[in-house]
Parts: C-alpha cells; structure tokens; sequence
C-alpha cells in the first residue's frame, strides 16, 4: 500500500476514514475507472488527466497506462503533484526505476507552473505483469528500448497536461536554449526564463517585449555573453548577437504570441549544450485560485 496526498499543508488526514472504504473500493475496482480515477485525484485542476501507450516487447505487446494531477505549487523535483502509472508487463523494479528515472528527468522535471515547491511529490510507476513476453533482465536492456520511449512519451504527456492547467494559464510555453556552456547550464537558462514573473506576465499580456527575456538569462547565474546572444519567438529572431534584427517586424510575434502554445528560443552562442523546458503564462487567475486557496 502506498499513501500518496495533496492539500492543505499541515492538515491531518482522516486515516479511519480512508481505511474504512478500501475495501469496497477493491471490490469495485475495474477496467474502465481510469478516468473515475483521474476525476477522483482532482484538486485545483479545471480537467482530469490521463494518457495511454502501447510499447512491444520482444514482439509482444505491452500497455502502460498514467493518470496525473497538478496544477499550481509545480516546480522540478517538488510540487504539488501526483502521477500514477501502470503496465501490464512483467519487469524487474531495477529496470523500472531506471527507465522512470529517466523518463521524469526529461519530462516532470523541466517543467514549471510557479517555482514554488511542496511536500507532496510523487510518480509512483507499477508492473503488474500480466502480460507474457520475453524475461527482462534487471538492467533491463535492449528488450527495453521500445518500452522506455513510450513510457518517456507517456510522462511527457501528463507533465504537459499539468503545465496545460496552471491555475489561471492560458498559454503553453515551450523554452529552447542552445549555444550553452553545457546541457546542465543550458537547462537552468531555461528554468530562469521560465520562472521568471517578468517574463510570464508579458506572454499573458502577449507583449512581445524580448528584454524581459535577456534579464532572465542574465540573472540564471549561468556564463553568458550579451553580444553573443540571440533570442527568438514563435520562430522570428528578434535579437542577433546582442542586438535588434536589421529590419525586425514585430507583427508576426505579437500574432505568435496571440495564440495557445508560445514558443521561445535562445542561442547562448558559447557551446554545445542545449535544453527544452516548459511553463505556462501568469495571469490574474493565478492570484484569484491562491488568494482564496482555504476559504
């Protein structure tokens, strides 16, 4: 049995409560309550979230199943957020943690709501092994190739439903940082950009104003050059090498920015490294979800 919660910090639980109903809810358990399931996790979340992906392995194949919910307090490595998901494989947990530890890293973990953090964390991955295929070994391996893609796939769908729903969002904010001293840096270029209120108040104002940009890459803490730097929105360079574009038109990012999904990329132009990290827009909803959070 695992325990798993979100809510008000602090709060106890009704454990009587809880313990009492289980087991009716084991008996009622069934195939089709995934989205049951998904509604029965809601909080502050506007819908239920919930993704399906099949994978083969060793020419059988596999089902995974995931459920999530999230909303606001989401940060990397801790929010508050829960995530469920199932297959049906018969898999080592050695393996599974392993491929759930890679698959959070480049899904959950370069994602962010608000930057705040909280207590209640958890992506639990399960196996119930069901399913016949060929014995995996603990490292897990090639027999695990496909499976690993549709289970990263998998979380990164979840991670970006979560982000979809911020409380109050409206936009979807993919970051792109390349040009970087490294991908480590890179990435904490891009959680500066995307954490930062200057930054995702201009997108829910659809202010196309891209020195809010260059002030979060300079704070992130991180080497950067400002005559080396490039920054682009929606796909139309809006800076090169520290300066306006010759002849730049701001029409087509302000029509960009209009838009449900906003796309920023940034060139360092220092190195290799390179990142993608999500976010959402920051708007008045926002304060009115969390400024009446207990009453």
């Amino acid at each position: 049995m695992f325990v798993a919660s979100t809510g008000v910090i602090g709060e106890v639980l009704p454990y009587e409560k809880l313990v009492a109903v289980l087991p009716a809810l084991q008996d009622a358990l069934a195939e089709d309550a995934w989205e049951a399931a998904a509604r029965g996790i809601m909080t502050t979340d506007t819908f239920p979230k919930a993704a399906r992906r099949t994978a083969r392995i060793g020419g059988v194949d596999v089902t995974l199943q995931g459920i999530a919910k999230g909303s606001g307090m989401i940060a990397p490595d801790m929010a508050t957020m829960l995530c469920f998901v199932f297959t049906d494989a018969k898999l080592p947990a050695t393996a599974l943690a392993g491929a759930l530890r890679k698959g959070t890293d480049s899904s959950f973990n370069r994602t962010t709501v608000d930057s705040d953090t909280s207590t209640s964390d958890t992506v639990l991955l399960f196996a119930t092994g069901q399913t016949r295929h060929p014995r995996v070994p603990a490292e897990g391996g090639k027999l695990l190739r496909e499976f690993r893609a549709a289970l990263a796939d998998l979380l990164l769908d979840l991670a970006l439903q979560v982000i979809r729903d911020g409380e109050g969002a409206r936009k979807l904010v993919r970051i792109d940082v390349s040009g970087a001293v490294s991908g480590g840096s890179a990435k904490r270029v891009a959680m500066s950009i995307a954490n930062s209120p200057l930054v995702k108040t201009a997108i829910a104002g659809e202010d196309a104003n891209w020195g809010r940009i260059v002030m979060a890459v300079g704070k992130a803490g991180e080497p950067a050059d400002r005559d080396r730097l490039s920054i682009a929105v929606g796909g139309v360079w809006m800076a090169r090498e520290g300066g306006v574009v010759p002849g730049y038109d701001e029409a087509p990012v302000v029509a960009h920015m209009k838009g449900h999904e906003v796309n920023i990329e940034v060139d360092l132009g220092l190195g290799r490294g390179r990142a993608t990290v999500w976010t959402c827009d920051l708007t008045h909803g926002y304060i009115d979800i969390n400024g009446s959070y207990r009453s």
